[in-house]
C-alpha cells in the first residue's frame, strides 16, 4: 500500500508525462507496437478492420488512425477473445457489442469514481490543493492499481454468484404451464424511486468538498437502506435513486425505509432556521418515494417498462418523507397488518392520465 505520508508532488509536465508513461507500460502489459490494422490481421481471418474499430469505439476509448501504433498484445488478446466467442457460435455479434459496451461504460465510470475518491482523500488528509492531490495520486496509481484490480474481480465474482442464486431461486422450479405470456415483459419486479427534496436549495453555496460529502452521504445512506431491506439499487440519477425488489413486500419495506431514514432523522426546523444548510442536511435529506409492482425489461444495467414510469410520476407528486403507490400495488398489500393504506384523491399524471394514488405507511408497533 502507498505510504500514508505523500511526498511533495513534483511539478512540471515532464515529470507528469514520464509518470504516465511508466504507468501506461505497467497497466497495458507491453509496448504500444500494434495498429488497428495489425489487430485485424492477427485476430483471425474473418475479423475485419471495421470489426476491430467497432470493438474499440464500443469500449468507449478514442479511435486512433488505422496505422497508428497504440495497441499492445493485451489489446490483441482482448479482441481475439470476444471475436472468438462470435466465431464459435457461442454468442451473436450484437451480443458481443453489448457485452463490450457494458464493460466500457462501467469501467470508465468506475475508474473516474475511484480516482476522484483517491484525490479527495489525499487532498483532505494532507491539506493539499486539488492539483497537488491529483499529482500525488498520479505518482501512486501504480501502487493502488493491483489492489483496486483485485477488489474489482472479487466484487464481480460475488455479484455474479448473487445473480446466479437469484435466477435459480426465481426460475429454477418453473414449469412450462406456469411460464408467463411470451409477449409480456419478462421480470416481475417492484420498482421505485426516492427523489431528494429541494436538492438545489439544500446544496446552494456548498463548495466542492461539502457538495461531494452531501451527495456521497445521501447515496451511501440510500444504498444501505435498499440493500438492508433486500432490494437493489439500479442507479442514481442526479438527486434520485432507482431501486428494484423481487417482491412487493420487500419493495414496500425499501420504500418506507428510505422515507424514514432519509427524512425523519433530519432536523427540519433546524435546517429551516439556517436556510437549508443544517448539519443534518449534509448527511440525510427528506425524499419523496414512489413504488409500483409490475413487469419490467432489464437491459443495459437498467430497467424499463410502464411500471417504472408510474413509479417516477408518483414520486413527483409525493409529499416529503411519504410513500405513494398505485391502486394495483396497494391491492397486493391489502390485509397485511404491517402496512396502513390510505387512498388519496385522483391526480393527473403526465403521460398516464388520472391515477388515484395510495399512501403507504408502516403500521404502528406496540
Amino acid at each position: 500500500m502507498p505510504d500514508a505520508t505523500p511526498p511533495e508532488p513534483v511539478r512540471g509536465p515532464d515529470h507528469a508525462r514520464s509518470t504516465a508513461e511508466e504507468l501506461d507500460a505497467a497497466l497495458l502489459g507491453g509496448d504500444r507496437s500494434l495498429s488497428l490494422r495489425d489487430l485485424a490481421a492477427r485476430a483471425g481471418d474473418d475479423v475485419s478492420l471495421e470489426d476491430v474499430a467497432l470493438f474499440w469505439s464500443t469500449l468507449g476509448l478514442p479511435q486512433p488512425d488505422v496505422e497508428e501504433q497504440v495497441f499492445t498484445q493485451a489489446d490483441l488478446d482482448a479482441v481475439t477473445r470476444i471475436t472468438g466467442l462470435v466465431r464459435s457460435g457461442q454468442i451473436e455479434r450484437r451480443t458481443a457489442i453489448t457485452l463490450t459496451r457494458a464493460l466500457g461504460h462501467t469501467s470508465e465510470r468506475l475508474v473516474l469514481w475511484q480516482v476522484e475518491a483517491l484525490v479527495e482523500d489525499v487532498a483532505s488528509r494532507h491539506a493539499l490543493d486539488d492539483t497537488s492531490a491529483r499529482l500525488v495520486v498520479l505518482d501512486r496509481l501504480d501502487e493502488y492499481g493491483p489492489l483496486l484490480e483485485a477488489q474489482l474481480v472479487h466484487a464481480w465474482r460475488r455479484h455474479l454468484a448473487a445473480m446466479a442464486g437469484r435466477i435459480a431461486g426465481e426460475f429454477g422450479s418453473a414449469r412450462a404451464d406456469e411460464l408467463p405470456d411470451p409477449t409480456a415483459l419478462p421480470l416481475a419486479r417492484t420498482v421505485g424511486f426516492a427523489d431528494m427534496v429541494s436538492f438545489t436549495r439544500r446544496t446552494a453555496g456548498l463548495g466542492p468538498t461539502d457538495l461531494s460529502a452531501f451527495v456521497q452521504r445521501f447515496e451511501t445512506a440510500a444504498r444501505d437502506v435498499v440493500t438492508a431491506a433486500g432490494g437493489r439499487v439500479v442507479k442514481t440519477i442526479g438527486d434520485a435513486v432507482l431501486f428494484v425488489a423481487d417482491d412487493v413486500v420487500t419493495g414496500a419495506d425499501v420504500a418506507l425505509g428510505l422515507a424514514r431514514v432519509l427524512g425523519e432523522e433530519l432536523d427540519v426546523e433546524a435546517e429551516r432556521a439556517v436556510g437549508g444548510l443544517a448539519e443534518g442536511a449534509r448527511g440525510v435529506t427528506p425524499v419523496r418515494v414512489g413504488f409500483v409492482q409490475g413487469r419490467v425489461l432489464s437491459r443495459f444495467g437498467d430497467v424499463f417498462g410502464p411500471s417504472v414510469n408510474v413509479a417516477a410520476r408518483l414520486t413527483d407528486i409525493a409529499e416529503p418523507s411519504t410513500v405513494l403507490t398505485d391502486p394495483q400495488t396497494a391491492t397486493l398489500l391489502r390485509g397485511d397488518p404491517r402496512y396502513v393504506l390510505e387512498p388519496q384523491p385522483s391526480r393527473e399524471l403526465a403521460g398516464l392520465g388520472s391515477v388515484a394514488p395510495v399512501r403507504v405507511r408502516a403500521a404502528a408497533t406496540s
